[in-house]
């Protein structure tokens, strides 16, 4: 009997041994049921949330091809919490005729994902609740509840029970400095493109130490994205404004508008590095472009282009003397190849 081993933890295991104290487990068993191990599959710090792993989905392409006759794990919350994921691959591995055998369930049958299937959905349903009260209780505090953003670091402290304290945050002078340059450069009459271009040619790195794109800079006010949208710069930590959910198809999270009753703000005047005046005049000018709910509604496709880019005599016909590349308006007054992100 050909069998093959699979492995994986992720966050409610964070040891890297973990994958080989599985696979020694599922090797002493299989020898004593005198099965021959030809290859064992793993998966490290992945959640099981999702069926888009590598060592899982090598584990389904090889079962398809009929490479072993037995799937061998730890549990059945090993391959998959998800209830429609591991439904879908009982039924493919029954398929392609090979049996999941686990160290804590048996031979898998129909039973077995219907139940064991059902607690992991479970488990993770708790599990993102009470990650979602220890950061709601974090923001409360004056902490962050999610990611580093540009303009901040991350302040590392032990407390006096010798764990880290998570969420403390200072103002990064250099990087703040940047912000309010952006903030200026806006109200100066530069488009976001114009400004992302400038800070890329001076050499001056984005967040992460990536590059700077418009889209990173103008965001979507109302989702409070992007450098001129986060008002974590005027002092004000806002949480739970989005809200993520797993796409079925692609396994990818997609972003929804949670609504504003639901946020949670608290004021943070310490990590201020805008201006209140600064901020207000943005906000303004950036509702001045904004569409109102009739013109959206009226929309062709046509109207930001009406409304933020005049007509001239030669739009549209000249061209780039470098690399051919047509021209377009990168700011209110100053035309550009359109083609500059390529070095022409």
């Amino acid at each position: 009997m050909k069998v093959a081993l699979y492995a994986r933890y992720s966050s409610d295991n964070q040891r890297d041994a973990s994958i080989e104290d599985q696979l020694r487990l599922c090797r002493s068993h299989a020898e004593r049921q005198g099965w021959r191990v030809i290859d064992s599959y793993s998966d490290r710090a992945i959640s099981g949330s999702s069926l888009l792993r590598p060592g899982v989905q090598d584990l389904i392409a090889d079962g398809l091809k009929r490479r072993f006759d037995v799937i061998l794990t730890e549990s059945l919350d090993r391959l998959s919490r998800d209830q429609e994921d591991i439904a879908g691959f009982y039924k493919r591995m029954r398929f392609a005729g090979v049996a999941i055998v686990t160290l804590s369930e048996g031979e898998v049958s129909e039973l077995h994902i219907g139940l064991k299937g059902t607690m992991g959905a479970l488990y993770l349903k708790d599990l993102a609740d009470k990650t979602r009260r220890g950061l709601r209780g974090r923001v409360e505090e004056g902490k962050s509840g999610g990611g580093l953003c540009y303009g901040y670091d991350v302040v590392k402290q032990v407390g006096a029970n010798g764990e880290a304290m998570r969420g403390d945050r200072r103002i990064n002078a250099a990087e703040a400095a940047v912000v309010r340059r952006i903030f200026s450069d806006y109200l100066a009459g530069e488009s976001s493109r114009r400004i992302a271009w400038q800070l890329n040619d001076e050499g001056v790195s984005g967040s992460q130490s990536s590059a700077w794109g418009p889209s990173t800079i103008h965001g979507n006010p109302k989702r409070g994205t992007g450098i001129l949208n986060n008002e974590l710069y005027v002092g004000r930590l806002v949480w739970n404004r989005l809200r993520y959910v797993k796409d079925p198809d692609t396994g990818k999270r997609v972003s929804r508008l949670n609504p504003e009753s639901e946020w949670v703000i608290q004021e943070v005047p310490e990590l201020r590095i805008v201006d209140q005046e600064v901020w207000d005049a943005v906000k303004a000018r950036q509702k001045a472009f904004a569409l109102t709910p009739e013109e959206a509604e009226e929309a062709d496709g046509k109207v930001l282009t009406d409304r933020r880019r005049p007509k001239y005599l030669f739009a549209g016909l000249v061209k780039c003397g470098c690399c051919g590349g047509g021209y377009s308006m990168i700011s209110k007054d100053l035309l550009g190849c359109s083609t500059i992100w390529r070095r022409c």
